[in-house]
This record gives structure tokens, sequence and C-alpha cells, in this order.
């Protein structure tokens, strides 16, 4: 960043989530990610160098070596004019949602993360005149737990975020509940893939949003935001998919560019063949479990329907969900055979708190930090070592399990021949493309409590609301036997 020419005129607000707020520069395809704190909470210029070093380090020397160096950008740290902050701050806050507000853009140390504007194609550093759609995708966990310490049984039928659409309906943080299931999407069967795909686009809630040359177009804040306008989307995505315009508006145009978007998604998805080292884990996780979650509505319409649901055709080794689904099996002992190890090491650390820093828990995170995730064993020795290996493959397998996708495209030009990029093609055109995985921050050592009791509070509320389901049921089934009339015929 070169001090003398920041304007904060030439950046716009982006988005934010919960630890960090995002701007994006006019024509340079950066942006920058600050920090946010509650407003009575204070850290040094120090502390909040660290915090970002460690968020790059973390980038570069684990989950790149994990999902390959083509589709993880780790940014560098850069030190900004304070002047600049303060006045880009007052100049976004209108833009952001009201339910954000509750924590403060870091504008006292000076220090941000310049990265590369994902909802742009991965090759040029100005942004190009031709159309880009950008997608970005939450997938969540792919996998329903396999360990033998899971004592919720319904933890083994049924996915997790299956059960908290439940409780997040309940609690007011989204109106509906999504058909969307993320082994459904994992599963590698186009069928389920496609489902997968128009459930998120029905019910987007966090799990997906859509730019259209870097602007949101597509997405769901909160609870408060209008119902999907897939008519709407359909108009901004027609000339991507059918630039010569020859389809009619209306439902059947809507429905023809949602099924090509979907299309071109999935095959991107299964695209793929940057290296990295996800597979080192492949011998220890293989599919383990169910491959089909029990609550998913395309399982429960083909149970109906008397059918099986297709099995997962198997990822391609090569695409992106794969390794991602690679990194989340980590988590190799679920939350409640984790918890007792968390608390070893807070035992061994209340005795010996110098040891923090040994124990790389707040970093550094290196070469060596990367190759104790690689030790794949369950067999308890009872060594802090084994708890502490087991707690940071869990705190990285968190990490992967709430990444985001950004699949980035652009039609091809006539004279494409020359361009090195991967290409999808549609029914009617051809897409440049680039996939590249965001918010990689390692989930803090501190979550773990929290993690342990939300799941407890997810499977209890679903099992509830299952139980009252089936007793509604066998109540109706009881009253109509109650009313029936038994005549007889004379043979």
């Amino acid at each position: 960043m070169e001090e003398g020419k920041m304007d904060e005129n030439e950046w716009g607000y982006h988005g934010e989530g919960n630890k960090s707020l995002v701007v994006a520069h006019a024509q340079r395809c950066v942006v920058l990610r600050f920090l946010k704190f509650p407003p009575n909470r204070k850290k040094t210029s120090e502390e909040i160098f660290q915090h970002l070093q460690n968020i790059v380090d973390f980038g570069k020397n684990v989950m790149k070596e994990f999902l390959g160096e083509n589709y993880v950008h780790c940014g560098e740290v850069v030190q900004l004019p304070l002047e600049f902050v303060k006045q880009l701050c007052l100049k976004i806050q209108s833009e952001r949602p009201e339910s954000r507000c509750d924590k403060d853009l870091d504008t006292l140390s000076g220090y941000a993360m310049c990265l590369p504007n994902l909802t742009r194609l991965q090759t040029y550093r100005f942004a190009e005149h031709r159309p880009i759609l950008c997608v970005e995708i939450k997938p969540k966990c792919g996998f329903i737990p396999f360990s033998s310490d899971v004592t919720h049984e319904m933890k083994h039928k049924v996915c997790r975020y299956c059960m908290h659409q439940h409780l997040k309906v309940a609690t007011g943080k989204w109106k509906q509940i999504s058909k969307y299931c993320p082994l459904d999407l994992y599963s590698g069967n186009k069928q389920r893939m496609h489902f997968a795909l128009k459930s998120l686009l029905q019910e987007a809630q966090n799990n997906l949003k859509i730019f259209k040359n870097g602007e949101l177009i597509y997405g769901c804040k909160d609870a408060r935001s209008p119902v999907a306008d897939w008519s709407e989307l359909a108009h901004h995505l027609k000339p991507f998919f059918f630039p010569s315009n020859g389809l009619a508006s209306g439902p059947h145009c809507t429905r023809a560019v949602i099924r090509e978007l979907v299309h071109v998604i999935t095959r991107v998805l299964l695209s793929g063949s940057d290296k990295g080292r996800a597979g080192t884990l492949s011998p220890g996780l293989g599919p383990q479990g169910p491959r089909v979650c029990e609550a998913s509505p395309f399982s429960r319409s083909l149970r109906c329907q008397g059918k099986n649901t297709p099995e997962r055709s198997g990822l391609p080794k090569g695409c992106l969900l794969y390794k991602t689904l690679q990194v989340q099996m980590l988590d190799l002992l679920d939350i409640e055979g984790l918890y007792p190890l968390y608390n070893r090491v807070e035992r061994y650390l209340e005795e010996f708190p110098e040891e923090r820093k040994t124990l790389q828990i707040d970093g550094p995170y290196d070469e060596a930090f990367y190759q104790k995730l690689l030790d794949l064993s369950t067999e308890d020795d009872g060594t802090v070592a084994f708890a502490l290996t087991k707690v940071q493959q869990y705190r990285v397998a968190m990490t992967a399990k709430d990444c985001s996708i950004m699949i980035a495209l652009s039609p091809c030009l006539q004279d494409a021949s020359s361009d090195q990029r991967p290409v999808v093609p549609s029914s009617r055109s051809r897409f440049a493309f680039s996939v590249s995985v965001l918010d990689l921050d390692l989930k803090p050592y501190e979550s773990i409590p929290h993690q342990y009791k939300l799941d407890g509070k997810i499977v209890n509320y679903y099992s509830k609301t299952v139980r009252a389901k089936d007793n509604a049921v066998m109540s109706t089934r009881f009253k109509e036997s109650e009313d029936c009339t038994l005549v007889l015929h004379k043979v």
C-alpha cells in the first residue's frame, strides 16, 4: 500500500462477518480486511498485527498444503495511515447491516490484510471489462460423525446442518428450514448436487451469495431479508447464459436460466487438479459412516416413492470439495470425544501456564504445526501430547467446515484460444473460471466449550421436535381408527 496515495473514496463496502469487515478497491482487484471488536474490548497494535500475521501463516503453512496453492490466497499484513482508516470507517458505516453493528472496525492499529478480490477472476491485477459472475458457497460439514464416542444415536443418522436448521428457525435466526443438505452437495452424484444447489438458491440464508462485477446481487443477510426472487436473479443472469436473448421472459425462461447456472456450478465443483497434500490424509480418512442424511428432503422424497437415494458417485480426488471434506474429517472423535481431551489440555495449562506457547495453541502456525496434524491415530495413550494433537486437528476441521468456496465465471471471448484459464461449457456459451477458498481463519481454542454446549443443544432440540412430530402422527392415526366403521358384505 502506497501511503501517500490512499484515498477512501476509491474503496467501497464489500461485506462483513462476525470478526472482520472487508472493503474492495473500485479499479484494482484487491480488498482490505479489517478486524472488528466490541466497543469495550481494546487490543494493542502489536496484538492485532500478530493476530493478522497468524491468519496469513496458517493459510500459507497449513491450508495451502492441504487444499493446494491455486485455491488458497493468503494475502499479506499491511499498515495503513490512521486518517485513511478513520475516514473509510465513516464512509461505509451507513452501508453496514444493522445486525452487524454491535462491533466496531479497528481504527486504532492501522493494520489490515490485503488480499485478492475473489469475486474477480484470479489472473489479472486490474478489473477486466468483460462481465464477471461470482458464486460464493458455504457448503458446511459434508459427513455424518463416524466416531464411537458419539452418544446421541440421532447424530449417526442426521447431519449437523439439517439438525441445526430446526434450532435456527425456532430462535428466529431464519424464517424457514432450508432443503439444502451438505451430504447431497458432497455426494459427487450430479442429481443430488443439482438438488442441493437449487435448494441453496431457494433459501440462501448465509450459505450462498452471487456477485455480478463485484457487486452483491443475490443473498440473504438475516431473517428480515425479503423472500428470494428468482425472476430478478434470472434477469441478471440471462446475458451470461443466453447471450442471444432467444428466450422470452417468464417462468420458463427463469427456470432455464437457473438450471444453466446450477449445471455450470456443478461442473466447476467437480473439476480441478491442483495437487495439495490433502491426499496424505486419505488412507485414514476414507468415507466412513452413512453417506445419506435421513433428514435430506431429497432422500425423504425418494423414500416416499419407495426408491433408495443414489449413493455418492464419489468426488474426483483433485476437486476442491473432495479436499475440503478430507480436512473436515480431521474431526476424528466428534466434539463428544474431543471435549474430555480439551479438558486434559486445560488442566495441564492450569498447572503449567507458561507451556501455552510451547504447545503452539496461539501459533506459530508453521511447518512443525502442520506435520503434527498428519497423525491420524485415535488410540488414546493418556498423554497431553495426544490430547493436544486431537484438539488442534479439531480446530482445523472446524475451519474447513466453515469455509466458503468462491467460483468466478466470465464468458469466453471469441479469441479465447490464447486464454490459459480453465474453461467450463454451458449449453449456449463457454466460461473461463477460477475457484478459490475464503474464510480460512483457524477456529479459536477457547471456542471448544461453546461448541460442546451448542452440539448438545442442537441434538436435544432436534430429537424433541422429531419425537413431537412422530407422536402427532401416531395420535392422528389412533383418532382415525376410533372413528372407523366395519362393513360386512355377503359373499
